[in-house]
């Protein structure tokens, strides 16, 4: 697994002000508008403590590289990893599994005596 992709970063392609919330949103998999709301909320409920903590973030996170994600489904499936590590091995397992399953079926077929499957190959030839 690459870390690069599992490590929060600044989103300033999709951010409005320092990229902090759209890479929250990015890393957590909320809509960003979620967060932008709640990151307001939070900073008049504190006093202003979690703007001072937004500021600190947009200091010290490393910004996001252009290319991270190649395709949408590449996005949700990080997401899903940075979520839940276990989770995730165990949907690629599952699905590993299934194409492993309907290849043997597949070998099967091809090599069983059937009858059926050889005529028809030999009205094809």
């Amino acid at each position: 697994m690459s870390d690069r992709r599992t490590q929060f970063y600044l989103d300033k392609h999709n951010g409005k002000w320092l990229g902090v919330c759209a890479g929250i949103a990015d890393y957590t998999g909320l809509d960003v508008t979620l967060v932008r709301v709640g990151m307001v909320l939070l900073t008049l409920a504190t006093s202003g403590w979690a703007f001072l903590g937004y500021i600190a973030a947009a200091w010290f996170a490393p910004k996001k590289p252009i290319e991270h994600y190649t395709s949408p489904e590449d996005t949700k499936f990080w997401q899903g990893v940075r979520t839940n590590p276990r989770r995730s091995t165990a949907e690629v397992r599952s699905k590993f599994r299934d194409i492993d399953r309907r290849l043997a079926d597949i070998e099967l077929m091809y090599t069983s005596r059937n009858t059926r499957l050889a005529d028809e190959i030999e009205q094809l030839r």
